[in-house]
């Protein structure tokens, strides 16, 4: 992913403040624990403006994060989701990437945060490039990474934590090193995980298949949007574990989430899925999916968050 563009102003702890005044103190807890949530959203140009895919899920999904670590996160989930509007049309944003971000701040350096205000903050800067790289719409390449996906049984799989990521960034440097553009996680039990940031499908003999949260991924907004569109479009799906024998057998693999929306995968471990090509299911829901986000289909309406811009 490029490296972001600032905007003018970021919303933090309840103002707006300009980009380089959003300053995080440095005996922050949070910084010296990653004992933080946040989300990762976008924002599109519409015939009828700038508006954010499932903007009220994805403030849902961080209060429920905040939950699993005991963090009360002092401001409603609708003053957060105005925030996030505001914040475009202050901007004169379009096309964005959007970071809410709650995380215990500067208190005490005790392991348990008791006492550590919450502070909030929420960043939307214009979008640069694809998350994968130019090419990522018509497929990557991707490894098995050597790196295993943590268990939920000693961090919660289905928040979206900040610490937790440490275990992507260790992905990602062996994936990229090795010449690939993302990895692969196996959970600890030898199945198919997800990515370093995003959810997986697998199709074989026209059937969707994706895991389930007992597979140690997190629940994505996007997964769960293309489960959906893919009923729609007659596409069956299943929800079921995922081994790498069906990763190797499959007809097409590709990934889904807010970053990547729906990437084709077209290698994987140095052998060619799909020929190398986007596959023909993939095509259908990729381009679906372009049309709902880019507010082309009245269908899907209210999964778009408009600005007002």
């Amino acid at each position: 992913m490029a490296g972001f563009e600032r905007a003018e102003t970021i919303w933090f702890n309840g103002t707006f403040v300009p980009w380089d005044e959003a300053r995080v103190h440095v005996m922050a807890h949070g910084l010296h624990y990653g004992t933080g949530v946040f989300e990762g959203l976008r924002s599109y140009g519409t015939p009828d403006g700038p508006a954010i895919f499932r903007l009220h899920d994805h403030i849902t999904r961080m209060f429920e994060s905040a939950a699993m670590y005991e963090m009360e996160i002092p401001y409603s989930a609708e003053a957060l989701v105005e925030a996030t509007l505001a914040l475009i049309r202050r901007n004169g944003l379009i096309d964005t990437y959007i970071r809410p971000i709650a995380y215990f701040d500067a208190y005490s350096l005790s392991v348990w945060p008791r006492g550590c205000p919450v502070s909030v903050a929420i960043a939307a800067m214009p979008r640069k490039g694809a998350y994968l790289g130019a090419h990522a719409a018509d497929g990557v390449r991707v490894c098995i990474s050597s790196v295993r996906r943590f268990d939920s049984a000693a961090i919660p799989t289905t928040g979206k934590a900040c610490g937790q990521y440490l275990n992507s960034v260790r992905a990602v440097q062996d994936a990229m090193r090795r010449g690939f553009d993302e990895a692969i996680f196996l959970n600890q039990q030898g199945e198919v995980a997800e990515g370093s940031g995003e959810n997986l499908f697998v199709v074989r003999d026209g059937l969707l298949v994706t895991n389930a949260a007992d597979a140690g991924i997190l629940m994505g907004i996007t997964r769960a949007s293309v489960l959906e569109l893919a009923a729609a479009l007659g596409i069956p799906s299943r929800v079921a574990p995922i081994t790498l024998d069906d990763l190797r057998s499959a007809d097409e693999l590709f990934f889904t989430g807010t970053a990547v929306e729906v990437t084709p995968i077209k290698e994987l471990d140095g052998v060619a899925i799909s020929g190398g090509t986007r596959g023909p299911v993939t095509a259908r829901i990729q381009q679906a999916f372009l049309n709902i986000v880019q507010g082309r289909d009245p269908r899907y309406r209210h999964w778009l968050a408009y600005t007002g811009v």
